[in-house]
């Protein structure tokens, strides 16, 4: 009996053993925003040192293609900007169209709140900047205090544990997620200066190629990634920025299986059916074998299987690299009192919870959206607060949107509203949280 069990399974090996606690490893919510904040850490301490020179320069060097006369180059900081990032998007992207299609945000009624929340978490803040900043130097600044940090927010939330509803980490999941996205069509429309609609003209005809790839029943991963690969090039050239393209390849990456349970146990008996496998050549077993191979895989959907297979890498290299090549700033108490500084702190650390509970309140008023009732007012005021760490994505908004000599001052507000949202986030979840407050509503 023990043998015929082991059978069933399929045969380990020492590499098994290494990766289940990996596995596990990449399951902690809390994971990628230790390695994020160990950049960030390390960023910050590189960029405050003798070696800061060299460090910053480290970032400039140059690199790319050359084919003939036809040159496509930029630093290592802009490939990371420009392209690493473009997969964190399509990660995000990815998220999104699976909580849209199959997870919390299929109810309308449900998603309603937490779209409402986020468009009020990018309004307000905006607003606010922009009111500090009308007809000033960074009056341009004010896409930079739109967005929230997911990594660093889903990681405050694990750290209270039970104390919290699950409802509360898919409300600032998905607030975050949209907010991602909402950033990102902030940058593709509002820090590009010239735009070639003819090159646009062509990256929509690359969009449609592959739908229909998609619809024609193509299936191979690489030929979609090429023909990312192209597009990238042809909206990089177009004038919009190119991290677009990983927006809308995620959202348009088919969230629906295609092989069903039903089919794939009908295929899967198949191969029972020809147990003996022997010899070479095309059998018929070696074509139940294929054949359960193929459904194996596909009984995942592109969605599914993309996430599986990139979050490790975006989460653990790209995003701290990311942080490494841009979170790096000279720390002086006299940057403290800078105009840009304060209204980029303020944005975040007033606008924020500001927006999210004005616009949710508003959603829930209209009747348009609807709230769990262990989701009460207070847990809404302390994720709030968490949506005031904009930290990635409001440096990645501020390297487009400030001069060289304004960016520092920037960092500084992004890097301590980052900081001050958290405390104060995690601080009023854990008092209201408390015994005897689990059921407040």
């Amino acid at each position: 009996m023990n043998e015929d069990r082991q059978l069933m399974q399929l045969p380990r090996v020492l590499t098994d053993r290494l990766a289940k606690p990996f596995v596990r490893f990449l399951q902690v919510e809390t994971a990628v925003a230790g390695v994020l904040l160990l950049a960030t850490l390390i960023a910050l301490v590189a960029s405050n040192s003798p070696w800061a020179p060299a460090y910053l320069e480290l970032w400039e060097i140059e690199g790319g293609l050359r084919i003939g006369s036809l040159e496509y180059a930029r630093s290592l900081k802009d490939w990371i900007n420009d392209a690493a990032m473009t997969l964190f998007f399509f990660l995000v992207a990815l998220e999104l169209k699976r909580e849209l299609v199959l997870g919390e945000l299929s109810s309308p009624r449900r998603a309603a709140l937490s779209i409402a929340a986020a468009l009020g978490g990018m309004m307000m803040p905006a607003m606010i900047y922009w009111t500090l900043q009308h007809d000033q130097p960074g009056a341009q600044g004010w896409g930079t205090v739109m967005a929230t940090d997911t990594a660093f927010v889903i990681g405050c939330l694990a750290l209270l544990g039970s104390r919290i509803p699950h409802s509360l980490r898919v409300f600032m999941l998905s607030l975050a997620i949209i907010d991602d996205i909402g950033a990102i069509l902030v940058v593709a429309i509002g820090y590009n200066a010239h735009i070639s609609w003819a090159m646009l003209a062509l990256a929509a005809f690359g969009l449609a190629t592959v739908r229909g790839m998609s619809l024609a029943g193509f299936r191979s991963f690489p030929l979609y990634f090429l023909m990312g690969g192209l597009i990238w090039v042809v909206i990089d050239a177009s004038g919009v920025h190119a991290t677009i393209t990983g927006v809308i390849l995620g959202l348009m990456t088919p969230a629906r299986r295609w092989v069903s349970d039903k089919r794939l146990y009908a295929i899967l008996s198949q191969v029972i059916a020809h147990p003996g496998a022997q010899g070479s050549g095309v059998t018929q077993d070696r074509k139940s074998l294929l054949a359960a191979e193929i459904a194996t895989r596909e009984s995942l959907s592109p969605v599914e299987r993309l996430e599986l297979g990139l979050h490790p890498w975006v989460g653990f290299v790209i995003m701290p690299l990311f942080a490494l090549a841009n979170a790096g700033l000279p720390l002086s108490l006299v940057g403290i009192g800078n105009s840009i500084t304060l209204a980029v702190f303020s944005g975040f650390v007033l606008g924020k919870p500001l927006g999210v509970l004005a616009l949710s309140w508003l959603a829930l008023r209209l009747g348009i959206a609807t709230r769990p009732p262990e989701l009460h007012w207070g847990l809404l005021t302390g994720g709030g607060l968490l949506a005031g760490i904009g930290f990635t994505m409001a440096l990645f908004i501020a390297n487009l949107a400030y001069p060289a000599s304004l960016i520092d001052s920037a960092k500084l507000g992004i890097v301590g509203a980052s900081i001050f949202a958290a405390l104060a986030g995690i601080s009023l979840l854990l008092v209201i949280s408390g015994p005897g407050s689990r059921h407040h509503r």
